[in-house]
C-alpha cells in the first residue's frame, strides 16, 4: 500500500496511491481510516511530507561501502542523532542554503515510518510497529559540521529534511538499491543489504534510548558518493520499490 499526504484547495488530506490514482481517506492511517469517495490525479495536488513526526532520528556511518569508501573501521553499535520536524518539506519543495555555509552536501536515505507509539521494543517486534519506508534526503551543512564538532547545527536548517513522495508498506527494506541523482547524474548508487545495523535492530536499538511515536521518522544512513551542491541544483533521492524524491536548492 502506498500513503500519500496532499492539499488540494488549501485542505490537506492523507490518501492512498493505486495505480496513478490518489482515493482520499478519512482517520488515522496508522490505526483506523476509511477511503472515501473523493479521487484525485497526482497532477491536481500538491504532494506533501508523507508524515508529520514529533522526530527525525538519524544514523550515522550505517554502510560497510561508505566505511570503505571513508577507511573507517565500522561502529560496534549504531551513532544515533535528531533532525527537529521543522527541518521536514516535502516533494518538489526547494532546499535552502544557508547563507552562513560554503559547502550543503546531500545524503540519500531510506527512511523508516514507526507506526505505533513503543518504547524498548525487541528486534523481532520492529517490524510489527512499523508502517512503512520513504526516501529521505539528510541534506546537511559540512563546513559547519566540521567546525562545530557534532552535528545539530548542521543538520537542523529549516528545509534540511527532504522526505516522500508515499510511504510504500509492501517492501523489504533490507534490500533495496538507494540512488542519489545530482543534476541527472548518478553520485550515490547501493543497495539496503550493505547496512551494517538492519532496519529491524535500528528500531529496536533507538527504543531502549526514546519514546516513538506515530510518524516518527528513522533515517537509516547514506551510502558512498555523498556530495556537496550548488543553488540551482536538482537532486533526486530514488529507491526501488518506493519512488522518487526531487527537490532543487535554492538561496536561503
Amino acid at each position: 500500500m502506498k500513503f500519500l499526504r496532499f492539499k488540494k484547495e488549501e485542505k490537506i488530506s492523507y490518501g492512498i496511491l493505486e495505480e496513478g490514482i490518489i482515493r482520499e481517506i478519512k482517520g488515522d492511517i496508522y490505526n483506523n481510516y476509511q477511503i472515501s469517495d473523493r479521487n484525485y490525479l497526482l497532477s491536481e495536488v500538491d504532494l506533501l511530507a508523507p508524515c508529520e513526526p514529533s522526530k527525525i532520528i538519524c544514523v550515522g556511518l550505517n554502510y560497510r561501502d561508505h566505511a570503505k569508501e571513508l577507511d573507517m573501521d565500522l561502529p560496534k553499535e549504531p551513532v544515533i542523532f535528531l533532525k527537529p520536524a521543522t527541518s521536514i518539506i516535502g516533494p518538489n519543495t526547494k532546499v535552502k542554503y544557508p547563507k552562513i555555509s560554503q559547502q550543503v552536501d546531500y545524503e540519500a536515505e531510506l527512511a523508516v515510518v514507526v507506526k505505533n507509539q513503543i518504547r524498548e521494543i525487541e528486534t523481532a517486534e520492529a517490524g510489527d510497529h512499523i508502517l512503512g519506508y520513504t526516501c529521505f534526503n539528510d541534506i546537511t551543512a559540512r563546513d559547519l559540521q566540521n567546525r562545530d564538532g557534532q552535528w545539530t547545527r548542521a543538520k537542523s536548517f529549516d528545509t534540511f529534511a527532504p522526505v516522500g513522495p508515499i510511504i510504500e508498506t509492501e517492501v523489504n527494506p533490507n534490500d533495496l538499491q538507494v540512488q542519489l541523482f545530482h543534476n541527472g547524474k548518478v553520485k550515490q548508487n547501493s543497495n539496503t543489504k550493505q547496512m551494517i545495523f538492519e532496519v529491524e535492530y535500528l528500531v529496536s536499538f533507538i527504543s531502549q534510548v526514546m519514546t516513538l511515536n506515530p510518524g516518527d521518522i528513522i533515517a537509516t544512513g547514506t551510502p558512498p558518493g555523498v556530495g556537496s551542491v550548488e543553488v540551482g541544483d536538482d537532486l533526486e533521492v530514488k529507491i526501488e520499490g518506493i519512488g522518487s524524491l526531487k527537490n532543487q536548492i535554492d538561496q536561503a
